[in-house]
């Protein structure tokens, strides 16, 4: 790359004399900034599980009904990203919340680097608005989980014993439409030993719904086993980190001002609306960004 910069600026000099040389140059010179450009993506996706398939999972949090709007909000957030994206989607689970919204959902997303690009979204989310469920018309606050998992192909390694596994069957609660299979065949796992539990109803056949609960389940309890191990490495070394999941990442206000800001990052965005349409990207590139840091540190 340096030998490329280097003839570029020699052909600078000879082209301040030539004005089709000069052209040239222009051409030449938007095709290594087209490089450097795709050097500098290339080096955001330096993470072990990057490459993989993913499942976004959302819980609503604190804040009643308006949690449950909140979290049913940023579904439609990321489902409208995700429609304008390469990646292909399917909602495996949803729950309706009793007056508005949605308990939780979960979303598998396929295609290359989908765990890299919707990392940046696992926290907490908070939204500060004038609830539309509250008649006195006060600035309520709520707040919504939002926890991403790779699906890996090492899950092979874990052994789930019959009686550590309860297996629920129930009607699909979902609001309909081209991404939610309305059956009486959803499943739902609790694994007993961990607590950890994962559901899927997108599929027509109970059976597959099983299988793919298992396979989250099983890419759960890896995940855990690897933090586990960490966490008895960072104690013999005294090391003390702070725990990504429960802490807030980013803050939507639509009132008395409108501003989306990344904790992490500091990104600020003016246009929430846009924001809350799907234009995620600049959050998950400085994101990237701000990752790619704290990993070379």
């Amino acid at each position: 790359m340096e030998t490329d910069l280097q003839d570029y600026l020699e052909l600078l000099e000879i082209s301040s004399e030539n004005s089709s040389e000069l052209s040239d140059f222009n051409v030449e010179l938007k095709v290594l900034e087209k490089r450097l450009e795709d050097l500098e993506d290339e080096s955001l996706y330096i993470g072990e599980f990057d490459i993989h398939n993913a499942v976004l999972t959302i819980n609503a949090g604190a804040g009643g009904v308006d949690a449950h709007d909140w979290a049913e909000m940023l579904l439609r957030m990321y489902t409208r990203y995700l429609q304008s994206s390469d990646y292909k989607f399917e909602i495996e689970e949803i729950s309706q919340g009793e007056e508005a919204g949605i308990k939780s959902a979960s979303i598998r997303v396929e295609g290359y680097r989908a765990y890299a690009n919707f990392e940046s979204e696992r926290g907490v989310h908070r939204l500060v608005r004038i609830s539309p469920f509250d008649s006195n018309k006060r600035r309520h606050t709520s707040f919504a989980g939002v926890d991403v998992v790779p699906l890996l192909d090492q899950t092979e390694e874990i052994e789930i014993l019959e009686d550590e596994l309860r297996v629920d069957v129930y009607r699909s609660s979902g609001a309909g439409g081209q991404h939610v299979n309305t059956t009486d065949s959803a499943v739902r796992l609790t694994h007993l030993p961990t607590g950890i539990v994962v559901a899927c109803q997108a599929e027509r056949s109970q059976l597959q719904n099983k299988l793919r609960a298992m396979e989250l389940l099983k890419t759960k309890l890896l995940l855990k086993k690897r933090d586990d191990e960490l966490k008895k490495l960072n104690d013999i070394r005294g090391d003390q980190h702070e725990a990504g999941w429960g802490r807030q990442i980013r803050s939507y206000v639509l009132q008395p001002y409108q501003q989306v800001k990344d904790a992490r990052t500091s990104i600020e965005i003016g246009n929430v609306q846009n924001v809350l349409d799907g234009e995620i990207n600049i959050f998950i590139k400085e994101y990237l960004k701000w990752r790619r840091q704290g990993l070379n540190d």
